[in-house]
């Protein structure tokens, strides 16, 4: 059973979500509420474990930026869903940027919302429409200036095979193809698009072109 978390200032968009979170017997709302603070406050107060997903108003109406809502909310442990009406296309991506998982335009039906649960709460990426469009020609989201070798490493590594079998497959040193994802991770946070997963590796390869969707799948090793 997924946990999951809704962050709305509108009341009606919630009550929604709780009712098809509620419908599919998959997911079970723990908190519903208008703020990031009120949720952060309700985690303390209660000592709460972190939702599993959380799906987060693009843009709120407290005076808080999108960067540091869902900076703050993975911090504390959660997977975050963007819920928005998808026409900001620059704060989506800084959204994206930031660490969200993905995002669902709120003219979706609300079955895509709660399937979108499901599959962010088993750690796989969200790749559908909105989140394409989200990064499609923006130069400087894009390029993270990666080095062939860099690109090879990411692109083997990202389409699931473990550091060993892509030095092997290279013909380079198991420590040269750690050193290589290192350097990846490091120029990713650069330009603000961080990676610590390597799913998160993957939706990187596959913002910048290196991997198509059907291409593999990653394992945590």
């Amino acid at each position: 059973m997924t946990r999951v978390a809704l962050i709305d200032d509108h009341e009606s968009v919630r009550l929604g979500l709780e009712a098809a979170t509620a419908r599919s017997g998959l997911s079970t709302v723990v908190f519903s509420g208008s703020s990031v603070a009120g949720y952060l406050s309700w985690l303390r107060e209660n000592e709460e474990s972190p939702a599993d997903v959380i799906v987060l108003d693009l843009t709120l109406g407290d005076g808080t930026t999108v960067t540091g809502n869902v900076s703050d909310l993975t911090a504390a442990g959660s997977s975050i869903i963007i819920h928005s009406v998808a026409d900001r296309p620059h704060s989506v991506r800084e959204a994206l940027a930031a660490g969200a998982a993905g995002i669902v335009s709120k003219a979706a039906p609300i079955d895509d919302v709660v399937a979108a649960i499901g599959i962010v709460g088993r750690g796989q990426p969200l790749d559908n429409v909105e989140w394409a469009s989200a990064v499609e020609g923006d130069r400087a989201f894009a390029d993270a200036q990666l080095s062939a070798r860099e690109r090879d490493v990411l692109r083997l590594y990202a389409a699931g095979l473990p550091l060993k079998a892509v030095a092997d497959r290279l013909g380079i040193a198991y420590s040269t193809a750690k050193e290589n994802i290192t350097r990846v991770r490091v120029k990713y946070v650069e330009v603000g698009r961080p990676a610590p997963t390597k799913i998160d590796l993957r939706r990187r390869a596959m913002e910048d072109g290196l991997l198509q969707e059907t291409d593999g799948a990653p394992r945590d090793e």
